[in-house]
């Protein structure tokens, strides 16, 4: 049997991440394209629709649908944006943050998990190739 290529091999570690995230966050109900909102609305703070949109690397369609999902469940407010009438801030709700946190400490855990089979020398090194490769 011909032995797998690092492409597919990436792939099927991406593919098995993705899994874990969508079961991790069945709990709150949260599709992983909230997860990721609400996630990057806890490191970066309140912002307008389209740097949400921009910072997920995703059409502004898509941002307001997963904002009118959030928002729906009381999880993100919108508001306007003193600085242009015309766009709207998104910022977590007290519950939003809460649901964020504890949705950040599941995936750490199984993200833990995921990693256990690798030794500490393992970890580092596959950290350093992954944030070279991200680098570009």
């Amino acid at each position: 049997m011909e032995e797998e290529s690092l492409h597919e091999a990436f792939w099927a570690v991406s593919r098995r991440m993705r899994e874990h995230a969508k079961r991790e966050m069945e709990p709150w109900g949260i599709a992983p394209s909230q997860g990721r909102a609400l996630s990057r609305l806890m490191s970066d703070g309140e912002m307008r629709l389209s740097a949400l949109a921009e910072r997920l690397r995703i059409a502004p369609r898509s941002a307001t649908e997963v904002v009118d999902d959030l928002q729906e469940r009381g999880l993100v407010v919108r508001r306007p944006d003193p600085d242009d009438r015309r766009a709207t801030l998104v910022a977590l709700t007290e519950q939003g943050r809460t649901t964020g946190s504890e949705i950040r400490a599941a995936r750490a855990a199984a993200s833990e998990r995921l990693f256990a089979a690798l030794d500490e020398t393992d970890r580092a090194t596959l950290g350093r190739i992954l944030r070279q490769l991200a680098a570009g």
